[in-house]
């Protein structure tokens, strides 16, 4: 069932005039008010495959860290374990996570190099927007 909320996304702020920032956050909350429910059981299902771009030997791994809580947060919010999280935060994870998961994205990710940097750019907004949620998250997980 999709929330209809507004997100509680932060401002972004581009740097030195440069809108790209601005851009980024806001292609990821548009794609994050379309994630559904199916959309969620997508990543859950897909975690494995998700995991191997984010290895130390993989494109994405300098998010090595921050993609385990990522996809263990879609996952406890998926089997009801933890829901102390916007429905939009949980859609703005979920929608990178495809973004990722997705070889012909934007820029596809057999291209060398410049493929897996939409990837690392979606990643890295996401994990902005989300950045107090994933925070919060942990020390659920630390505490349970």
């Amino acid at each position: 069932m999709k929330k209809s909320n507004k997100p509680n996304f932060p401002q972004v702020e581009p740097d030195s005039g440069d809108s790209s920032a601005s851009l980024e956050a806001k292609f990821i909350e548009n794609g994050a008010s379309r994630v559904t429910e199916k959309d969620i059981e997508k990543v859950v299902h897909h975690t494995e495959e998700i995991k191997k771009k984010f290895t130390p030997k993989g494109t994405l791994n300098r998010f090595v860290e921050d993609s385990q809580l990522m996809l263990g947060i879609v996952k406890d919010y998926w089997q009801g374990k933890y829901r102390r999280i916007p429905f939009m935060m949980i859609g703005a994870i979920v929608f990178s996570l495809l973004y990722v998961l997705n070889p012909w994205d934007i820029m596809p990710d057999v291209l060398p190099i410049v493929g897996q940097l939409d990837d690392a750019t979606v990643v890295s907004v996401c994990l902005y927007l989300v950045d107090q949620e994933l925070r919060n998250y942990k020390n659920w997980k630390k505490g349970s």
